[in-house]
């Protein structure tokens, strides 16, 4: 009885835990059930698979020693409607004690349905932060015993945009324990959660498969912002020299156009687009034409409509966008020539709300994309938000200080041949001179 030995659970959920199959618990659960029965408000992180939904299910349920009173004890939200009846199959899998009534909020039913199954009684409610929301606006969900505040899948929760809905809820809650499953911890995620919690214990673990599929090196650039994004390709084919061959790729093609029309206004003939919608941008038919044509240095491939494509010789691959489909990038960066001296290299460019597509890919494949510094002369792009706010005060007019100093214009641009800071690693930069050797 494994279970029994390592965790403080009642009898009924040791009994149901062993026969729903789980012989022995995962490292997630070993490292963070007991910090959560103890009270404790604990943030989990790890990939999917690891058991974090079944710490929530089990948690939950081992609050609930004997009847329950049919009233709000635990709130638990999840970003879809897929998610949630996720974790309603994982209660009910797991839970023995029929006295406990668990009802769901999810925009697969009318409001009215929700408040009506509410009315009858609840002890554990299962919803999406937004449906959550609007009933507790209706006052049609308790909240006033809740003690225990649960929000799965974070990540996608802050990818949705869900995050003021999720606050609101944990704030009209009094005394209650908090805690957050994620597969990655990123500010945005971080800024919806301090509200809320308190002090919490940060557990995060590491599951690779022990398979490694054969794939380029891959350096992963964390960046704000796809304006950023654009500066960052920007800023490394500056460099003529280094990225004598590179293949950009992007989700959309509206996106490959964006990225087109950025780069043509520097580079212009030597970049070309894979089956462009407009006959007004350069144009190659497949990947063949582009490394024949030596006047061309960038290829743009939009990842919809468009086949496999052979990266073989190419020095730089480039994911501007993260495709949706995990095996789309892994067909890209795929080593099909290992023992091969010319070796691709692939840089990643991904925002906050991509490290969960990155985390994905690094479960899939068996191996960590290599962090990399930020360039120091990249312009970080604001967002929109901090745009909007900057135009807004410019409109106002501001009192002139005629004490205050005005310094003149002391900055001058460097040039793009003295620009060249990657912060590569010694390793790599090895193999990057190598290419110019030998390209």
């Amino acid at each position: 009885m494994v279970w029994a030995e390592k965790f403080k659970l009642n009898k009924q959920l040791v009994r149901s835990v062993t026969e729903a199959g789980f012989a022995t618990p995962k490292e997630i659960q070993l490292k963070t059930l007991n910090r959560i029965i103890g009270g404790q408000d604990v943030v989990a992180i790890g990939p999917g698979g690891c058991g974090k939904t079944t710490v929530l299910v089990l948690a939950t349920l081992n609050r609930f020693k004997h009847s329950a009173d049919g009233v709000p004890k635990a709130l638990i939200l999840a970003p879809d409607q897929e998610k949630v009846f996720e974790i309603l199959a994982q209660f009910d899998r797991l839970n023995r004690n029929k006295s406990i009534r668990i009802v769901s909020l999810h925009p697969g039913q009318t409001t009215e349905q929700n408040m009506d199954d509410l009315a009858d009684g609840a002890d554990i409610v299962v919803a999406t932060p937004e449906r959550a929301r609007a009933i507790y606006l209706k006052l049609g969900l308790n909240l006033n015993k809740v003690d225990f505040f649960a929000v799965d899948d974070a990540q996608l929760i802050v990818k949705k945009g869900l995050q003021l809905p999720v606050v609101e809820l944990a704030n009209s809650i009094g005394k209650a324990q908090h805690l957050v499953f994620t597969e990655v911890m990123h500010d945005r995620l971080d800024k919806m959660i301090a509200p809320f919690m308190e002090l919490p214990a940060t557990i995060e673990v590491e599951e690779t498969p022990e398979a490694q599929l054969p794939v380029h090196p891959q350096m992963l650039y964390h960046v704000p912002n796809f304006g950023t994004k654009l500066n960052l390709l920007n800023l490394f084919l500056y460099d003529e020299e280094l990225f004598t061959k590179v293949i950009v790729f992007a989700n959309t093609r509206l996106t490959a156009e964006t990225i087109y029309k950025n780069l043509t206004n520097r580079l212009r003939k030597a970049v070309a687009m894979v089956n462009p919608l407009s006959f007004e941008y350069n144009k190659v038919n497949d990947v063949s034409e582009f490394k024949a044509d030596n006047n061309l240095r960038v290829l743009i491939v939009a990842n919809e409509g468009t086949g496999d494509i052979d990266v073989t010789g190419i020095p730089f691959i480039i994911h501007v966008d993260l495709p949706a489909e995990q095996d789309v990038y892994i067909k890209h960066v795929e080593d099909h020539e290992v023992d091969a001296d010319d070796e691709t290299l692939a840089l990643t460019f991904a925002t906050d709300l991509e490290l969960d597509q990155v985390r994905r890919i690094e479960q899939a494949t068996g191996q960590k994309m290599q962090k990399a510094d930020l360039p120091e002369d990249l312009v970080i792009d604001k967002d929109r938000k901090q745009k909007e706010t900057e135009k807004e005060q410019k409109k106002k007019p501001a009192k002139a200080d005629p004490n205050q100093y005005v310094p003149g214009e002391a900055f001058h641009q460097k040039k793009p041949e003295n620009s060249k800071t990657y912060n590569y690693s010694s390793g790599t930069k090895a193999k990057m001179n190598m290419k110019k050797k030998h390209g």
